[in-house]
């Protein structure tokens, strides 16, 4: 009785709320981990100053990832282990992590993410592929260590594997992604495809967690299927986000793919038309990207991206009904649920579309 009241309160509450609790949660879980592997990196010898800023840089100004350290440590803990044995994995995963991003980065030309500069941004192309292999070898040479360990070592090669995996999967997503850049007749359904294979890092974190925390197969599956569908749903939260900031908005339409309500806005005949012509302008302004808010909003674009998150909360909820300590991973999606009820906030005051030219 007593978890059931529990997982009513989840329901209960707003993303807002949801996420104020996880970022409290963040800071007890992860912050001991983070501050590890920020040691592990300042410690190397490195003479050139550029890249010995830049790597100081992103390790201790840009890279606050406290959410990775948090997910191992909550998933090992929902299947009754000791969540003290995931910091020595979670670790090296911080490094790696942290170099698929600036990898992503480069790819993706973003040179501000959140209103800060990426190690792209601000020391350019080279000195950021060097800084994304020395974290990504760090990490690799730092999580052969921790598998070693005695703890570990019989589930040495099943970690290893996830890694592995993970990495072709999420090269495989970036690939993918790359055909579909800057294109306005992407099926919704072929770009939902994608974000699910992205996901693949976060499903990693929740099989390893469970893995550390001794679960049978069946309870590793459990946990592999809401990482995945957690890791959509974060994916398709910054959707949100980046067509709510408007510089970001008109980077995503010019160096990515399209966001999901832009994708289901497209869809509407007659709107779909009027937006397409704005998003093929060669030069796109805060007004333009203000503009498109406004027709992916009037064009029930917003309302079915809703509904795409509202399945997968959905679906993570079902597939953790067997999970006894499921409370933290249940807030943990309900506070990746982009606040779209205030929609109207983020729209111009203007409501007169202009022209496209």
């Amino acid at each position: 009785m007593k978890t059931t009241k529990k997982k009513r309160r989840n329901v209960e509450i707003s993303s807002e709320e949801a996420m104020e609790k996880l970022q409290e949660i963040f800071k007890k879980r992860g912050s001991k981990a983070l501050e590890m592997a920020r040691k592990e990196v300042l410690q190397e010898k490195i003479e050139c100053k550029e890249a010995r800023e830049a790597l100081a840089y992103f390790i201790t100004e840009y890279w606050h990832d406290l959410a990775r350290p948090t997910l191992l440590s909550l998933a090992c803990e929902a299947v009754g282990g000791d969540p003290e044995l995931t910091t020595p994995i979670a670790v090296p995963m911080i490094l790696i992590s942290g170099a698929i991003d600036i990898h992503d980065d480069i790819i993706d030309q973003s040179k501000t993410k959140d209103g800060r500069q990426t190690i792209y941004g601000k020391f350019g192309t080279d000195i950021a592929l060097l800084v994304g292999d020395a974290l990504l070898f760090k990490g690799f040479a730092l999580l052969t260590k921790a598998t070693a360990d005695d703890m570990v070592k019989e589930k040495m090669q099943e970690i290893l594997n996830i890694v592995k995996k993970t990495f072709f999967e999420l090269g495989d997503a970036e690939a993918l992604e790359l055909c579909l850049r800057a294109k306005v007749n992407v099926p919704p359904e072929e770009y939902l495809r994608i974000v699910e294979k992205k996901a693949a890092d976060v499903e990693a974190h929740t099989r390893i967690g469970a893995i550390l925390g001794g679960a049978p197969k069946r309870e590793i599956e459990i946990l592999g299927k809401y990482g995945r569908v957690l890791g959509m749903t974060i994916i398709l939260r910054d959707d949100w986000i980046d067509i709510i900031n408007l510089e970001e908005s008109i980077h995503r339409v010019k160096k990515e793919c399209l966001p999901l309500p832009i994708l289901y806005a497209l869809q509407e005949p007659k709107i779909g038309r009027e937006l397409g012509l704005i998003l093929s302008k060669k030069y796109l302004s805060k007004k333009d990207a203000g503009i498109i808010l406004q027709i992916v909003h009037k064009a029930k674009g917003i309302r079915r991206y809703e509904k795409t998150i509202r399945k997968l909360e959905k679906e993570g909820d079902m597939v953790l009904q067997t999970i006894a300590n499921k409370e933290y991973l249940e807030l943990f999606l309900r506070a990746m649920h982009p606040p779209t009820e205030r929609t109207l906030e983020f729209l111009p005051k203007t409501t007169s579309h202009v022209s496209a030219s």
